[in-house]
């Protein structure tokens, strides 16, 4: 096949942030849920890209490798010529879950790589790495203050993986006994030779990002490996799209993407959400005070709500389903994020005129999408950064075609869930 990258994301709302970036460089894109098989590829020719939704950021070490060796080599099958291990902004993992060390090593063995360079910030997610550390923005598509990762109020007080290192080469040494070595800020305004040679004699190469200016730079770093017949192997967030969509549009490999056309309003808006964090509590906070409906879930029991989401929606207004603060101990991301998927696959079959969905929470979301039956979306329209607008593809399920919009944690201002009813940038 033709295609240029394709990565594997560690959760469903941070594979469609990738999907986004490859979308809006000009690179026609499909995500799946699992490898595509050959079948599955006819059925959506010509594509520059193809990601996979996975679910490693939830699972332990053991779980990884067996889930992301076949996948991988699925992957190597396909001979293209960049494979990207798609990652957190704010690198969520531990050595004991969503270790990306362990991604680090299986992908090493797979691609047999000798380094493996991984991408730090993400300028335009409010992600920045600089000699070694990152910071992150409160909040994705806000004017939130920055803050250390070690020092944030939500990524710090993460319920699964807390940030408690914000020095990137520290916390991956963690999780890989590879030599951590960096690409500083200083070293991208070396010659691409130079560059090379600190890459080159790193296992694992950090390279810092502070500026989107210097992903064009980054991307062209990245491709220079991308030599006949073998494949690299690259880590990071979508920072590592960003870099290489930017370096294929400057060298012409990829053209001028297409005029996104403003979806409109769509309401009711069903909203689901898993998240425990304070950005999407405040979002949740804010669609009650301007007329959404609420119904706080008890995760024994999700399925029992379906009579009273159905009066809500019957009457026209939009609606939220969420956890609220439930600890992950009594309600792991697979049982909480499968049982809202089947609550809203109902919902979706007896209302057929459902036209927009909103899941949010990264962990919960991968387990929602396999419950709905989805098996790839494309994007349709950026609406904030990191969290697109999609078509379902989901064959004899009732959200087939449905718009559906993938939101992250920390992604989006207060209003966040009002802005996917009017459909506005």
């Amino acid at each position: 096949m033709s295609c240029l990258l394709a990565f594997y994301g560690d959760d469903f709302t941070g594979s469609t942030d990738a999907l986004e970036f490859l979308s809006r460089a000009g690179a026609k894109t499909m995500l799946f849920m699992d490898p595509p098989t050959p079948q599955q590829l006819q059925r959506y020719p010509d594509l520059d890209a193809i990601g996979i939704a996975g679910m490693t950021r939830a699972m332990t070490p053991d779980q990884m490798e067996a889930t992301l060796r076949p996948a991988f080599r699925a992957l190597a099958a396909l001979g293209i010529p960049h494979v990207h291990y798609k990652v957190c902004s704010t690198f969520d993992s531990s050595p004991t879950i969503g270790s990306i060390g362990k991604a680090i090593d299986t992908g090493a063995e797979v691609f047999h790589a000798p380094f493996i360079p991984v991408v730090g910030g993400a300028p335009a997610l409010g992600r920045y790495c600089v000699f070694g550390n990152l910071f992150a923005r409160m909040g994705i598509g806000s004017a939130g203050q920055i803050y250390r990762l070690d020092r944030h109020p939500s990524m710090s007080k993460h319920p699964v993986t807390p940030a408690d290192e914000s020095d990137l080469q520290l916390h991956l040494s963690r999780q890989t006994s590879r030599r951590v070595g960096l690409l500083n800020i200083i070293d991208l305004d070396l010659p691409l030779a130079a560059q090379r040679a600190i890459v080159e004699n790193s296992g694992v190469a950090l390279i810092d990002v502070l500026y989107e200016h210097q992903l064009e730079g980054i991307g062209r770093l990245l491709d220079s490996y991308a030599t006949q017949g073998e494949t690299v192997y690259t880590v990071g967030s979508s920072a590592v799209e960003m870099a290489l969509g930017n370096h294929w549009r400057t060298t012409g490999r990829l053209t001028a993407p297409p005029e996104w056309p403003t979806p409109g309003r769509a309401e009711p808006l069903l909203v689901a959400s898993g998240s425990c964090s304070p950005v999407t509590a405040g979002q949740i906070a804010w669609a009650k005070e301007n007329g959404f409906a609420e119904i706080a879930l008890d995760p024994a029991t999700i399925e029992s709500y379906l009579p009273r989401a159905l009066q809500h929606i019957y009457e026209g207004r939009s609606l939220i389903l969420h956890t609220g603060h439930t600890p992950v101990a009594s309600a792991p991301a697979a049982v909480l994020g499968t049982a809202l998927g089947k609550l809203i696959r109902q919902i979706a079959h007896e209302v057929r005129s459902l036209r927009r969905l909103v899941i949010a929470g990264g962990d919960t979301s991968s387990y929602a999408a396999r419950a709905l039956g989805i098996e790839a979306v494309e994007m349709i329209c950026p609406l904030v950064p990191g969290a697109p607008l999609c078509r379902a593809h989901a064959p004899d399920s009732p959200v087939d075609g449905m718009e559906i919009n993938l939101k992250g944690g920390q992604v989006g201002a207060e209003d966040y869930f009002g802005k996917l009813v009017e459909g506005i940038k």
